[in-house]
Order: C-alpha cells, then structure tokens, then sequence
C-alpha cells in the first residue's frame, strides 16, 4: 500500500519521537539501523521529512534528529504519508487504471472507495506520540 520509503519514513520518526520523549537526540546511522533500513536511502527519508517541518535536525557533535512530544502529537501519520508518498494512497484506482473514477469507475470503485475512505480516517487521526509510547510499552515493534 506505502512505498517502500514511506514505510521507512513511519518507522524511523515514530522511532525518533519514542527517543526524543526519553531525551536522546538520533543520529542516522542509528536510525537506520534500528528500523532496519539502508543509510543513504534514510537519510534521504530524513531529509525530506525536516524540509516539511515534521521532524527537527541540529548539526555537530550533539546533532541528530528529535521530534519533541508537542510536536509529535500534532505529527499525523497522514502527513508522513504525504511527505514521502503524496496523495497517490487516497487518489488511486484499485485496479491500476490511469482514468478511474465516479464518471467512468472501474468494477472496484465504489468498494474501493470505501477502503480509501477509511484509510484516509485512520490516517489523519493517528498521531506519532501515541505510536511512539505503544512502542515505548512494547506493544508494537518496528522489525523482527
């Protein structure tokens, strides 16, 4: 459904905000190797999700990536999805079709729709505190 960035861009700022609430800053390197993902491909994930304001960088020594708790609560992962994905994950046809929609719908269109609506629900109400402190309590985790 995700790419395989976008995958990469939801674990590695939910791992960052659990960090970031416990007071530890996170380089890339770490990043990447706890959410199972390759260097240059995070750190151009990363990148991306500083440039639209949705997670925090310093540079130097003590530099890393954070994302404080207020900040995280308002981080949706709809606009992680966003960022790194854009609108494809709410706009396209179930089908693959290149000109689907209500005029001329494809056979899974209605039912698609609803998948999408949903989705699109989920999304926008789910925030990255609350899927930093479920992993924080170990109730979720980012690999296997």
């Amino acid at each position: 459904m995700f790419s395989k960035a976008c995958q990469y861009a939801i674990r590695s700022t939910v791992l960052i905000a659990m960090e970031t609430a416990n007071g530890r800053r996170m380089s890339m390197v770490e990043i990447a190797k706890r959410t199972a993902s390759p260097h240059a491909f995070t750190a151009k994930i990363l990148q991306q999700l500083v440039r639209d304001g949705l997670l925090k960088s310093r540079k130097g020594p003590h530099g890393g990536f954070d994302l404080p708790p207020a900040m995280a609560k308002k981080v949706k992962l709809s606009m992680v999805v966003k960022s790194i994905d854009g609108d494809d994950v709410y706009l396209g046809c179930g089908m693959g079709l290149t000109q689907c929609n209500a005029k001329k719908p494809c056979p899974m269109h209605d039912h698609f729709q609803q998948v999408r609506d949903d989705l699109r629900k989920m999304l926008e109400s789910t925030d990255m505190h609350t899927l930093a402190l479920e992993l924080a309590e170990g109730k979720v985790f980012l690999k296997r």
